[in-house]
């Protein structure tokens, strides 16, 4: 019997049914997909300070052959040198033992607050015999505004040991003699050869060396030892402790960590990471 009105007449053929989700969606145009744009983080926005267009810049100038990083780094050497002719080492002393106490003491320290430390440690210790009997606690008192100074004192007491007792009281003319003693790196090594002895055997890459010679694209390394390695080949050997101190005055000078004075800079046209002036 058929189904009343009431009822909603008669049922439908299984063919006839609703199509299903798939065929909807199949049957209905499909909007273009929309490229996700992701929320922008600290580290898309900011890398060393620098907004990403001045990244970009950076990059497409940067020296990227040997050849490009060999003509900036005679130039940098020329005009350095004529900028800052009495470039030296700035940390007072008398002879290579001083300088090795010195640079010892420079650890995280300024030049300046080691010379203001110095005189009276020398003064009572003016050679390796003397020192390497000290006792700790008054050398800790006289180098203690110098940071560390429980580990400077100790290294200074032990360097002044293994020099007595290797050397004759006497400072070594070698890197492989210099490292072993106590506080004495590769960096401290190559500041005694340079400035005592008038040997180059290395650069001195302190933080200043590493922030400049980065930001004038001649070396991405960024430890001293492959900072230095990268700095070698470009650079006149005779020039090599001298480069240091070039480095270093302009760092101090000019090259600021935190906002460069471009508008002074003797190579800021040559340098990548030159702001705009």
């Amino acid at each position: 019997m058929a189904r009343s009105a009431a009822g909603g007449g008669p049922r439908q053929p299984l063919s006839a049914k609703k199509p299903g989700k798939a065929a909807q969606t199949a049957s209905q145009p499909v909007a273009p997909k929309q490229p996700v744009v992701k929320k922008a983080t600290r580290s898309m926005t900011k890398t060393n300070g620098q907004k990403p267009s001045q990244r970009a810049a950076l990059v497409s100038r940067s020296p990227r052959t040997k050849a490009d990083k060999q003509a900036i780094a005679t130039v940098v050497l020329e005009r350095l040198k004529a900028e800052y002719p009495e470039a030296h080492c700035e940390l007072d002393y008398r002879n290579p033992f001083e300088l090795l106490c010195a640079t010892i003491l420079s650890a995280q320290c300024t030049d300046v607050r080691v010379n203001m430390v110095t005189p009276v440690l020398f003064a009572r210790y003016p050679d390796a015999e003397s020192l390497s009997v000290a006792r700790q606690e008054d050398v800790e008192e006289i180098v203690r505004t110098t940071g560390f100074f429980r580990a400077k004192a100790k290294s200074l007491i032990g360097m002044g040991g293994m020099l007595v007792d290797r050397f004759g009281g006497e400072v070594p003319r070698t890197v492989a003699e210099l490292v072993p003693l106590p506080g004495v790196g590769r960096k401290t090594a190559n500041v005694v050869l340079g400035n005592a002895f008038g040997i180059n055997e290395g650069v001195v890459v302190d933080t200043h060396v590493q922030r400049l010679t980065r930001r004038l694209g001649l070396t991405r390394e960024a430890d001293p030892i492959g900072i230095e390695k990268a700095l070698m080949p470009l650079f006149p050997r005779e020039d090599w402790a001298l480069l240091s101190h070039l480095l270093i005055w302009h760092g101090r000078r000019r090259c600021f960590a935190r906002k460069p004075d471009c508008a002074a800079c003797v190579v800021c046209e040559i340098c990548p990471s030159r702001e705009a002036v």
